[in-house]
């Protein structure tokens, strides 16, 4: 199924223990670029969650956020620091037998009031459990991440076939108008070299019928024509299929402006050159969508 390369999405996971919410946003982009923003304990976490969001989204820059918040009471522990107590102890004892004058007891109430003795941490956490809690928050953002993507990309197909459909249309009144180029070169040749030569001279039929041949050859846009409109034919088959086709229509509209530009350069003809402007403005606005396509 074509998607759009733009969307968002939100997902949300709670606990005992924990609250995590992931949200995802993306932007159109020729690669696919994954940033994620999380807390630092979690950071372990970071290339699994690209992973994870890469599977769902191939192309794009899709930023994902990750919060979390700890809603259990061993968020953080105690740890005591013996070796500095026992350390703090020995000094604090010795100072107070080198001077007896000195008031008050080495006690515990002193001892743990030192700097280091008693820390406070944050709980160690199990990383299996932690991952298993942010997988399922980022599972809920992707599934309404592609719900609207999906959503975005049906609309962006509809508009890209109607134009399509317009542009098959111009192309077959081009394709009707053709054969009177030549016709129409030949009438003003003639009617140049009787402007030139007066009423009283022959027009040479031949020389004209012979630059009619000539011009008629190098106006010939039958080739160009009956690739347009298998290009257009491609346009709607591709949207209407179920693979992502962003990259795959992006060349397609490249060939489709390739032919156009080539009819309006060889045709040489106004009404032509005014059909090839709606062409090409058509294309033009079938590849800004298509760039907005995974």
């Amino acid at each position: 199924m074509i998607k759009s390369m733009t969307g968002y999405g939100r997902g949300e996971y709670t606990d005992e223990k924990r609250s995590i919410s992931c949200e995802i946003k993306s932007v159109n982009h020729r690669f696919c670029e994954i940033s994620v923003k999380l807390p630092r304990r979690y950071q372990f976490a970071e290339e699994k969650i690209k992973a994870r969001v890469k599977a769902a989204a191939p192309r794009g820059k899709i930023d994902v956020s990750i919060i979390a918040d700890d809603l259990g009471m061993n968020a953080s522990e105690i740890r005591l620091n013996t070796q500095a107590a026992e350390a703090y102890y020995k000094s604090l004892t010795s100072l107070k037998d080198m001077l007896p004058g000195l008031k008050g007891e080495v006690d515990l109430q002193l001892i743990s009031q030192m700097p280091e003795v008693l820390k406070t941490v944050p709980a160690e956490e199990n990383e299996d459990e932690i991952l298993a809690a942010i997988y399922a928050a980022t599972d809920k953002a992707i599934e309404s991440y592609d719900l609207m993507k999906v959503t975005e990309g049906k609309k962006l197909v509809e508009d890209i076939i109607l134009r399509g459909r317009l542009i098959k249309t111009t192309v077959e009144s081009i394709e009707e108008y053709a054969p009177q180029v030549a016709e129409n070169y030949k009438q003003k040749m003639k009617e140049r070299i009787q402007e030139l030569l007066g009423d009283s001279a022959a027009v040479p039929e031949d020389r004209i019928l012979l630059e009619a041949a000539v011009f008629a050859d190098k106006s010939n846009i039958t080739e160009e024509i009956v690739r347009l409109r298998s290009h257009c034919q491609q346009l709607e088959d591709i949207c209407k299929g179920t693979e992502a086709a962003g990259k795959k229509l992006d060349f397609l509209v490249q060939e489709m402006n390739r032919e156009a530009n080539t009819i309006g350069s060889k045709a040489n003809d106004f009404n032509i050159t005014d059909k090839v402007m709606i062409l090409k403005a058509e294309i033009e606005k079938i590849r800004e969508q298509v760039q907005n396509l995974v």
